[in-house]
């Protein structure tokens, strides 16, 4: 379960940042775009502290981040009681990754054809 866990967070966390290189003109914005994602990604997914003690207008979007399901794979992992289905964590995040990949792709068409 773990391996294929990180395996998936780190595709997931590379189709997000494939998403926002292609979707900005210049490297520079693209740096400062990821960390409109990354920072809040971190502290809502459950990594560093349990999503219970978020507060109520807060958890539901903790629920909008890959990494969250990519978390409640790895706590599952070493025996700390998932908050979903594993089944619904894998589902999610190989939808994650595909979805994030149709997207940029769709981007660097649409910027070829420009």
């Amino acid at each position: 379960m773990l391996i294929p866990g990180v395996v998936l967070i780190a595709l997931s966390s590379t189709f997000l940042g494939l998403f926002i290189a292609v979707s900005v003109k210049e490297v520079f914005e693209a740096q400062t775009f990821s960390n409109f994602f990354r920072f809040p990604m971190i502290f809502l997914c459950g990594l560093f502290f349990p999503m219970e003690q978020l507060p109520m207008w807060l958890r539901p979007l903790s629920y909008v981040p890959p990494l969250t399901y990519g978390a409640d794979v790895l706590h599952s992992s070493i025996h700390q009681p998932a908050h979903l289905p594993l089944v619904l964590d894998f589902g999610l995040l190989v939808a994650f990754c595909a979805v994030l990949f149709a997207v940029s792709l769709r981007n660097i068409r649409r910027k070829w054809v420009m």
